[in-house]
């Protein structure tokens, strides 16, 4: 099975071994608990999804099935002097379902508080390990892979959660395919050209998860790929340089790979929306840590992922307080989006998919409560970035960390083409 990952450091803190934020490079590993604490209840269910007419496409592993279900209305440009929402976004790297339940644990989550998310699935989840020589990576040897490749079972579970997220309106994005972080092989030295063979690699084994199995028996994926995907995520946020020319080319919107992000606006780097995972304010330490369970993982116990279970408390508590604080961070100053990003994974007893559930739960409490929050997907993110006013967009990124905007919403936005100005709230925090 898929084991941690240990590559891609990151400097955040003061310098010490411990002060150190590790890109995003762990992935699934195949444990059999459920996370931890007892999992909230499904509440009642959403009137259920319109059942589509499926045309197949290819050899039946997708089909075209119209419109995807439960999508928020169409996104319209902020009026002079409002306030933009608070975007939150949750993602997911590898996007597999081991047999730990996580997947559908964070599904049911989504579903009772009405809210979207990302899954970057990588396309060897849907490959058989049989078939793993159909897998010609980059720079490695045919078939290599530093992530595992899953089960019949887990294979046919990871089709059958990746089906039912996208009915329920969550975005499929990619985290590509063998995860290399290391070596000669690293995906930090891949060329645009290795790049589009891996993309068109990882969408050939969601397509064609049907021809590769041999599987006649199961439902098709209710979507084309080839339109679905317009976004991903890197394996341990390396590579974004060049990955970017050929995703432009191939018409995507946005990435989501870079490393040590800000908790500001975003803009674009070649033509696509960068969305960084961001800087945090981690309770208790003088630094702050990306805002991914890997990199609490490795301030906390320096990557090992069974420490001691009396620790297991209070990293909890700690991670948990991370993400709510970098969420009351932009909710209370500049309404930066925020960005979270995790795996599916039960690292250190199963803590830090506890802290997120605890984040995610406090997050739409607060929206439900009426304050203007949406929790949605980074596709759903863009959609309404594209249809803001540029003029608007600039001075929103006037904001620094922890900016409120001077006089108030109403009077920093309500002339966009005034010189842009900001004041600065006691509660920032940033790291070095």
């Amino acid at each position: 099975m898929p084991t941690l990952s240990r590559r891609g450091a990151l400097g955040l803190g003061a310098g010490a071994a411990a002060a150190v934020g590790l890109s995003g490079c762990g992935t699934l590993t195949g444990s059999d608990g459920s996370g931890g604490v007892s999992h909230p209840s499904k509440g009642s269910d959403p009137k259920p999804s319109p059942k589509p007419t499926a045309r197949p496409i290819g050899d039946g592993s997708t089909s075209f099935t119209g419109k995807q279900p439960h999508q928020p209305g169409k996104p319209v440009p902020l009026e002079p002097g409002q306030a933009p929402p608070q975007f939150v976004i949750f993602s997911w790297d590898g996007a597999g379902e081991v047999g730990n339940g996580l997947f559908p644990r964070f599904l049911d989550l989504a579903r009772k508080h009405d809210a979207h998310m990302t899954f970057f699935l990588s396309g060897l989840y849907l490959l058989p390990e049989s078939k793993k020589r159909l897998y010609d990576p980059p720079n490695n040897p045919r078939g290599a892979s530093d992530i595992g490749y899953l089960t019949d079972e887990h294979v046919k579970a990871t089709l059958a959660n990746v089906r039912r997220a996208w009915l329920e309106g969550h975005e499929i994005g990619t985290h590509f395919n063998g995860h290399f972080c290391g070596g000669y092989g690293t995906v930090a030295h891949w060329t645009p050209a290795q790049w589009r063979s891996e993309i068109q690699q990882a969408k050939a084994f969601v397509k064609e998860w049907r021809t590769n199995t041999g599987w006649t028996d199961l439902p098709s994926l209710p979507f084309d790929y080839d339109k679905e995907l317009v976004g991903g995520r890197t394996p341990c946020l390396l590579g974004q340089d060049n990955l970017l020319p050929t995703a432009r080319e191939l018409g995507w919107r946005y990435d989501a790979s870079s490393p040590g992000g800000r908790q500001v606006w975003p803009g674009k780097t070649n033509g696509i929306w960068d969305l960084p995972l961001q800087a945090i304010p981690f309770p208790g330490r003088s630094f702050e840590v990306l805002s991914m369970d890997y990199n609490m993982l490795a301030n906390q116990s320096i990557n090992s992922t069974k420490a001691p279970a009396h620790n297991y408390p209070a990293w909890r508590e700690q991670s948990a307080g991370a993400y709510i604080a970098g969420f009351q961070r932009a909710y209370e100053t500049n309404r930066a989006p925020f960005f979270v990003g995790n795996h599916f994974e039960h690292w250190n007893g199963g803590i830090y998919m506890d802290a997120v559930e605890r984040a995610f739960t406090h997050i739409a409490r607060e929206k439900e409560k009426g304050a203007d929050i949406r929790m949605v997907s980074f596709r759903q993110f863009v959609d309404w970035m594209d249809v803001q006013k540029p003029e608007v967009l600039e001075k929103l990124r006037t904001l620094d960390v922890g900016q409120q905007p001077a006089g108030g919403w109403n009077s920093f936005l309500k002339s966009p083409s005034a010189p842009p100005s900001a004041t600065s709230s006691t509660s920032s925090s940033n790291a070095a």
